[in-house]
């Protein structure tokens, strides 16, 4: 949360940001699939989240906290070339109409998630999916690497100046 806040995002809305960020994780792990937030995506945006699904697929389920967050962003059809189905994850007070009709809809309250509408394949190229695989595995090991030595992780960014 303090990561949005430094943004300038309000504290509500940051905190309900987060509430749909870890409804939709719990969303995804019932499922079987492998999330991972705040994933760089290779065109320069970030993924809230990207899940590798069990039979290989990617799904990219882009958090919206509010109207106004929804729509003063207009990164998110940028995300569509990086997965293979995509999905909004919004809270109960969250205008679902504003929504587009060709991207799934998970709807959160509190740790409760449900999925309204699934969201229509559009299978990636192979060499796309090799890529983004490799991405995906990095920045997993890299996040896991970095929780058993923080210290280590530490001195390595500012080493080398890499997120």
């Amino acid at each position: 949360m303090n990561n949005l806040v430094a943004r300038g995002v309000p504290v509500a809305a940051a905190a309900r940001t987060l509430a749909v960020c870890r409804a939709a994780t719990r969303f995804c792990a019932l499922r079987g699939w492998v999330p991972v937030p705040e994933m760089p995506l290779p065109n320069g945006r970030r993924a809230d989240i990207l899940a590798l699904l069990p039979g290989g697929d990617f799904a990219i389920i882009e958090v919206k906290s509010c109207a106004r967050d929804y729509l003063s962003d207009l990164k998110w059809p940028d995300y569509r070339e990086f997965c293979d189905r995509l999905y909004f994850a919004v809270d109960l007070d969250f205008p679902q109409e504003l929504l587009p009709g060709d991207a799934g809809l998970v709807v959160a309250e509190g740790r409760e998630t449900a999925l309204l509408r699934e969201a229509p394949a559009h299978p990636l190229a192979s060499a796309r999916r090799k890529a983004l695989l490799q991405r995906y595995a990095r920045v997993a090991a890299g996040r896991l690497a970095a929780l058993s030595d923080p210290e280590a992780h530490a001195e390595l960014r500012a080493a080398l100046k890499v997120e």
